[in-house]
């Protein structure tokens, strides 16, 4: 089976209501679909590539071919992506992001995320970043999360306050032709262990660790 030769397909990540996993090639053109749909408001832009600002067709298309790209080019110590759909209820609300390079030797871990918009402002957010935060620290043994939102992400900033991310400094970027201010974020082992509310479940990780630069038990 594949999985078997590639186990990160076989990965689940589960909170009371979530399921964060790699999509299946019809999942995935749900995905893309949503992300068509739109994310952010026109007159705004979180991301430091700006990948939504081009027509709803090349959007679609840019999510399919990251997908495909950083599966195809994964590498467990020059730097990964794994980049999970977040399913509520069977239905595809987002994508949720994870990543590091030379875990076992840095131990810190790097996160993002996007929800269509119409799955905005309900708590999901917060809660697939806590899935993504509990493979950090509890599967992945992290000592570090880190986490970026411009000033106008307010609903990011919010997310990471709530799971106790700490100020990390700032960085100017010149986004679309104009100056963006992003602020850095940085959640320690400590500070998640004391804010973590959120049950997660993992399933299929153990055969996954080789894959993400880790000795296996």
């Amino acid at each position: 089976m594949l999985v078997d030769h590639f186990p990160l397909l076989g990965l689940r990540l589960r909170t009371p209501r979530l399921e964060l996993r790699l999509p299946s090639p019809e999942e995935l053109g749900a995905l893309a679909d949503l992300a068509a749909a739109g994310v952010h408001d026109s007159d705004v832009m979180p991301f430091v590539v700006p990948w939504t600002d081009q027509p709803p067709a090349k959007v679609a298309l840019s999510v399919v071919q990251h997908h495909w790209r950083q599966l195809g080019s994964w590498a467990p110590y020059d730097g990964w992506l794994l980049t999970l759909a977040v399913f509520d209820a069977g239905v595809v609300v987002g994508q949720q992001s994870i990543g590091a390079r030379d875990l076992a030797i840095t131990r810190e871990v790097h996160t993002g995320s996007w929800l269509g918009r119409r799955y905005q402002g309900q708590g999901i957010g917060t809660e697939m970043r806590a899935a993504a935060l509990h493979l950090a620290f509890a599967g992945l043994d992290a000592d570090e999360a880190i986490s970026a939102a411009f000033d106008h992400n307010v609903a990011s900033q919010a997310v990471s306050r709530k799971l106790g991310y700490q100020p990390d400094g700032v960085q100017r970027r010149a986004i679309t032709g104009r100056l963006s201010i992003e602020h850095r974020l940085r959640l320690t082992r400590a500070m998640w262990q004391q804010h973590r509310t959120v049950p997660v479940s993992m399933e299929g990780l153990v055969p996954c660790l080789p894959l993400l630069g880790l000795d296996a038990p």
